[in-house]
């Protein structure tokens, strides 16, 4: 195949993939006596693992994972789709987690939660959302997570409030959403107990999850013919 024909399989221009092939996307095309590339089947293979990896764990995360596929023995290939499977439904759980914080605004379950066991100090709520307790206090610095302060030192106390609008908070922001568009949700859910915004935010997260989940698959099925062993 030619460099436009082997591009026309995938949807990338010419350019894109002389670029790919440049970058060790995908393996060194043939060459003909007169100089040009000739492709093959692999090649196809490669650009849709690439293409499947793009939109599950980025682009340029992407083109740094496919030279390493390439040239991996299949356990340590299958290890490394495995930890994506991984992080994608740590990111789901999470999603979930929010999700969950708003059915108990909406249906205002407050007598569940234990006032005095059912609260987080920084350090627990930050391991628990696996975020750094700096980021927690960035949060707080903007108005959105908002902790209580005790004791004679005045630590930072998470009540079950805080809890939620913090699971909230994580979901949306690995969602891309930036921080006025968060708070503007929060302040619907604060001043309204209207979590309608914060639900749709999240379902189309939720979306978004499964559709890089379901590229991942497509790039796993790539990547096992690319370098399964006879």
């Amino acid at each position: 195949m030619s460099t436009a024909e082997v591009g026309r399989q995938i949807g990338y221009s010419t350019q894109q993939v002389r670029d790919l092939e440049r970058l060790g996307v995908i393996p060194a095309a043939e060459r003909t006596p007169s100089g040009y590339r000739v492709y093959r089947s692999e090649h196809v293979d490669a650009l849709r693992a690439y293409r499947g990896l793009a939109v599950a764990a980025g682009p340029v995360r992407a083109r740094k994972l496919m030279p390493l596929l390439l040239a991996s023995p299949l356990i340590e290939a299958a290890a490394v789709i495995d930890d994506l499977h991984a992080e994608l439904a740590s990111e789901r759980a999470a999603v979930v987690d929010a999700k969950k914080g708003l059915d108990l605004i909406r249906a205002e379950v407050r007598d569940v939660f234990d006032s005095s066991r059912d609260s987080m100090t920084i350090s627990e709520l930050a391991t628990a959302l696996g975020v750094r307790s700096s980021t927690l206090r960035h949060w707080e610095a903007e108005g959105l997570v908002l902790p209580e302060r005790v004791g004679s030192t005045r630590a930072r106390r998470y009540t079950w409030q805080a809890i939620i609008a913090a699971r909230i908070v994580a979901a949306l922001r690995a969602g891309g959403h930036r921080i006025p568009t968060i708070a503007a949700v929060l302040e619907r859910v604060r001043d309204y107990s209207d979590p309608s915004d914060a639900e749709v935010l999240l379902a189309v997260r939720l979306q978004q999850l499964a559709d890089r989940s379901v590229a991942l698959l497509e790039a796993s099925a790539s990547v096992h013919r690319l370098i399964r062993k006879p």
